[in-house]
């Protein structure tokens, strides 16, 4: 039987970390019993915890500041369906074509979201992988 997951991404200040890891092991089942702690490498002290849940979420609420992420494994690439959006067209002559080949190298080690102002990229680093259960 496949165990269908769902890969979540808290985002966390350095003084608040410890607070937000016991928040998600105290709320989730954590799938495969790791948190990956990533660090932003421009500003120290944000984190963002990345870790798995099993489907469907028996969970009412999500934990704060909290979103719901997909992952490319080749370049190690944390990204949201609106910024995979945003990408594909930067990429392609600001035309939204979900047949287009994306070219993740740009992307390596880095968290992709979006805001008010379009796409953002975040380089990260492993800080450290935090066990669960």
């Amino acid at each position: 039987m496949t165990v269908s997951t769902q890969l979540l991404c808290t985002f966390a200040k350095k003084w608040g970390l410890e607070e937000t890891i016991e928040n998600i092991n105290d709320t989730y089942s954590v799938v495969f019993g790791k948190i990956f702690v990533l660090q932003n490498e421009r500003f120290l002290n944000e984190f963002f915890c990345t870790y798995n849940i099993e489907l469907p979420n028996t969970v009412g609420e999500m934990i704060k500041k909290t979103i719901s992420i997909h992952r490319k494994k080749e370049t190690n690439t944390l990204y949201t369906i609106n910024s995979l959006n945003e990408v594909i067209k930067m990429q392609n002559n600001n035309v939204l074509d979900y047949n287009y080949k994306i070219d993740w190298e740009p992307f390596k080690n880095t968290i992709l979201v979006t805001n008010s102002f379009g796409l953002k990229v975040i380089p990260t680093k492993l800080f450290e992988i935090v066990r669960t259960g």
